[in-house]
């Protein structure tokens, strides 16, 4: 099993930034792939953005792209996603999660479904100030 920790998030002016942090122990995180997804109030969780856990290849939500910027460090078991220019649409609790895979599969895996990771960090709340 995989756990997750989260860190960053917080209140921050429209247009500013932030950094979160997940960082993934119980497996091999060179072999996870990872996720961030978001929910705000009242609505289901929605994709924000993904990498693959051979880490060529990185996915966005047409709304965050040129926005966000997904990454990891394998050395640091940590994935990050960076938040340029905030907007009012953004706020949420945003959760990281990961699929692991054994052995060689997997390796461009990702999905944009909730449902394609199998462990979940405990969320961290984005607020954004206008």
């Amino acid at each position: 099993q995989v756990q997750l920790v989260q860190s960053g998030g917080g209140l921050v002016q429209a247009g500013g930034s932030l950094r979160l942090s997940c960082v993934v122990s119980g497996r091999t995180f060179s072999r996870c792939a990872l996720a961030l997804f978001r929910q705000a109030p009242g609505t289901g969780r929605e994709f924000v953005s993904a990498m693959t856990w051979n880490g060529g290849n990185t996915y966005y939500a047409d709304s965050v792209e040129g926005r966000f910027t997904i990454s990891r460090d394998n050395a640091k078991m940590t994935v990050y996603l960076q938040m340029n220019s905030l907007r009012a649409a953004d706020p949420g609790v945003y959760n990281c999660a990961a699929e692991y895979f054994a052995g060689c599969y997997g390796s461009y895996y990702y999905s944009e479904r909730p449902e394609g990771y199998t462990d979940w960090g405990e969320g961290t709340q984005v607020a954004v100030a206008s």
